[in-house]
């Protein structure tokens, strides 16, 4: 609606239409200190579990106060000995998460786009996402030895049937009716795949992403219980023999940092690539 003004109209009677709207208040919003709240809780798990370690209610042969853990951190990382193991562990999820996500993209879709690959894909994907994937350990042991295949091939294996599900579902989501305007717009199926199917089944298979990056941390913890010679896992079994509990924790604590940052990382791409849902 376009606003005339006669020589007599003061210019303070003019306003600007104020937004409104959820996309209005998110620009609206100023920046603050509102990341700290998720600090909080975090933060005071640490200072009860350092007050009970430092007053003696925990015993540090039971579980080594947040302190100590600290310290044999820094002695860890000055040594080389904790860096070396978090490059080993990042190297094997990054490989199995690779391999495992091209596999669950192309099967989903293959499976989304047809009712013959559904028909084909689907039922396995069903029936082999209901095994207990750390139970085929002894499989993959006698299939692939104790090196780094069955390593990689648990977490990939970890990593398929979530991506797999979510993205299936994010491509039988979308609206029929969208489908129907790109084809009379005579979009090629090419077209169709990459300007509609695929930005539609996008958030959806973020989600997937969330979830395999999760499970895929927890597949590196047990699969690097299998001879391992390098990695976290490692680290963690020779201080297990020596009854190192404070190097036991560390190494947990550093599962748990990495999984939480490459969560972070997701997080941030969805921000990005889903700004339009704002």
């Amino acid at each position: 609606m376009t606003t005339y003004l006669s020589p007599s109209t003061p210019a303070a009677a003019v306003q600007e239409p104020v937004p409104t709207g959820p996309g209005a208040r998110a620009r609206r919003r100023r920046p603050g200190f509102g990341w700290l709240r998720r600090w909080v809780s975090p933060v005071a798990i640490v200072l009860v579990w350092q007050l009970l370690s430092s007053t003696g209610v925990l015993d540090e042969r039971t579980l080594a106060a947040p302190t100590q853990i600290l310290a044999t951190g820094v002695e860890y990382t000055a040594s080389g000995v904790l860096p070396e193991a978090i490059l080993a562990s990042l190297q094997r999820v990054l490989l199995g998460f690779v391999i495992g996500a091209v596999i669950a993209l192309v099967l989903a879709v293959v499976a989304g786009l047809s009712r013959i690959g559904e028909d084909a894909i689907d039922p396995p994907m069903q029936m082999l996402r209901t095994l207990p994937h750390f139970g085929l350990i002894t499989l993959f042991i006698i299939w692939m030895g104790i090196g780094e295949a069955p390593k990689v091939a648990l977490i990939a294996l970890g990593v398929v049937f979530p991506l797999y599900l979510n993205t299936f579902a994010g491509i039988r989501g979308i609206d029929r009716k969208i489908l129907e305007a790109a084809r009379s717009m005579h979009l090629t199926r090419a077209q169709r795949i990459r300007h509609v199917v695929l930005p539609g089944a996008l958030p959806q298979a973020l989600v997937g992403l969330r979830q395999s990056l999760g499970i895929a941390w927890l597949s590196l913890i047990v699969a690097e219980t299998i001879a391992p010679q390098t990695g976290l896992g490692h680290m963690i079994n020779q201080a297990k023999e020596f009854l190192q509990i404070d190097v036991i924790v560390l190494g947990l604590a550093v599962y748990s940092l990495l999984g939480l940052g490459t969560d972070a990382i997701v997080r941030y791409l969805e921000r990005k690539a889903l700004a339009w849902r704002a």
